[in-house]
């Protein structure tokens, strides 16, 4: 009665759909109440598990599922008996290819038959066997799985021929490299989910201070796709092979895997979509990276630069390991910055050009490094906390095999304390 009187109308209008909703699921749950039986009557012989895929999330989509897949092929977690796992999809789905694709290699019914046998079983004590659950830790790779196995989705012939006809619409000749973009902002979520998501504005960037690393891709002979299904702007560059698909009407959902399964590689913020280059296996830039004690560490060819964390009252930034004494290393809220004093400042467009090039040059062989390039990463690393977990207790990081960007320990030297 709280929540309605404080809510008013929408509260109530919530809670009679919601009602209704139910209602019309109770003859699908008696249904499912002998499916639940037959199937924990089998299960000394036959073990039959069921789960939902996160559809609604695309970085959760792709990067959940296709560690599942991993771990499965490495042995963790595997029942030692017999067994088959059975999905339903969430709606809304968040893209209708990469459902395309997953129901070709899962077993996927329909969500009103499944989902009302995995809530009865969930009601009636004795089930757990029977969720699939997470059987790695969620979204990370803390087994370096992805540097160990092949990826899990492939493309059919008809599809190439769709994804390079795409390319050439966009005025990408065929064999031409090509640079994903992904810079976060609060576009996407404000329209789908506003009032619950904009606690998460604190990895928002701009995406104008990219332009300038985007730019020297260009003239290297790369083109660059600017992403995003919803953003507040475009990108301000006239060079030709500066493409802002966000905004240029040609973003669709095929393309969207396409393009992250076929980039050289990827410059995001951390955003939900880069989980299509990280389970193709593509190398990925993370820039403004936050929070910082979730940094990805279990790839090869990965590089990072955290955003600047600035105590205000003092004026000044933070050393890598006051990040983690202040508290601020694995904050999830924007609120929980500002009330410790916290601002956030993005990298200069310098600093991301540099980083940006350092990624282009290690993949073509061409980097130079500098004699203590490799000192300044073991004092970074012998600083950050490598052995964090989550708030279930899960590790964030097995076997630390990224990178962060050589320009930015070698300009801030003063930062590893």
């Amino acid at each position: 009665m709280i929540e309605i009187r404080q809510g008013g109308r929408p509260v109530v209008a919530r809670k009679l759909k919601r009602a209704v909703r139910i209602t019309l699921k109770l003859p699908l749950y008696a249904l499912a109440v002998p499916a639940v039986i037959t199937i924990r009557m089998i299960r000394p012989w036959f073990l039959v598990r069921f789960g939902s895929l996160i559809s609604t999330r695309i970085g959760h989509f792709a990067g959940n599922t296709e560690l599942y897949f991993c771990a499965l092929d490495a042995g963790i977690n595997v029942p030692d008996q017999h067994h088959v796992d059975l999905f339903y999809l969430n709606k809304p789905i968040c893209n209708r290819q990469l459902a395309t694709m997953w129901r070709r290699v899962l077993r996927i019914w329909p969500a009103w038959i499944l989902a009302s046998i995995s809530t009865i079983n969930r009601f009636i004590p004795g089930g757990t066997d029977h969720e699939i659950g997470d059987i790695t830790e969620h979204n990370r790779d803390v087994h370096n799985l992805l540097d160990r196995l092949p990826p899990h989705l492939e493309f059919t012939a008809e599809e190439e021929a769709k994804g390079e006809a795409g390319l050439r619409a966009m005025g990408i000749p065929p064999g031409s490299p090509f640079v994903c973009l992904l810079v976060r902002d609060s576009a996407y979520l404000d329209a789908h989910r506003s009032y619950a998501w904009s606690y998460h504005n604190y990895r928002d960037s701009d995406v104008q201070n990219y332009v300038l690393a985007a730019e020297e891709l260009a003239d290297r002979g790369y083109f660059v796709i600017r992403m995003g299904a919803k953003v507040r702007e475009a990108v301000k560059s006239a060079h030709p092979k500066v493409i802002d698909y966000a905004t240029n009407g040609m973003r669709s959902d095929f393309m969207d895997i396409y393009l992250g399964a076929k980039c050289e590689f990827c410059i995001s913020t951390g955003a939900g979509w880069d989980a299509i280059p990280e389970m193709c296996r593509r190398p990925i830039v993370y820039v403004n990276f936050v929070p910082f004690g979730y940094l990805h560490t279990s790839r090869n060819e990965f590089i990072s630069l955290p955003k600047h964390h600035v105590l205000k009252n003092e004026g000044r930034k933070l050393t890598l390991r006051e990040i983690f004494t202040h508290g601020v290393g694995f904050c999830l809220h924007t609120s929980d910055f500002e009330s410790k004093g916290i601002q956030l400042i993005e990298n200069t467009p310098e600093e991301i050009r540099d980083v940006v090039i350092e990624m282009a040059e290690r993949l073509t062989g061409t980097w130079q490094a500098h004699e203590d390039d490799e000192e300044l990463q073991r004092r970074f690393w012998e600083i950050f906390p490598t052995d964090a977990v989550d708030a279930q207790g899960r590790p964030l990081h097995g076997e630390i095999r990224a990178r962060l960007g050589a320009a930015f320990l070698r300009n801030n030297r003063d930062w590893l304390q």
